[in-house]
């Protein structure tokens, strides 16, 4: 399967519902064997970036995905990539 995109400028200031956004992402990722999610946290101060990729770096979401890379030419990407299923 293809791809996810996660777009949290809605609720960039909603600590809980950025949390419930990205564990379910993650989960139907691995549900559906998707193999890319792209994670929009925008620009802005740099916060929300950094709220996600500490989300990201848990043990026990960090043990779900094969690699992370932050979009080098747009600062308010992050794609998450996960191994293909067996």
């Amino acid at each position: 399967m293809g791809k996810l995109k996660l777009d949290l400028h809605d609720i960039y200031n909603n600590g809980r519902a950025i949390e419930e956004a990205l564990q379910s992402t993650i989960e139907e990722a691995e549900t559906k064997n998707i193999r890319e999610v792209e994670i929009i946290p925008g620009k802005g101060t740099g916060q929300l970036k950094k709220h996600v990729l500490r989300f990201l770096e848990r043990p026990d979401i960090k043990q779900k995905y094969h690699r992370l890379k932050k979009d080098p030419k747009n600062s308010g990407h992050i794609f998450v990539y996960f191994k293909k299923s067996r």
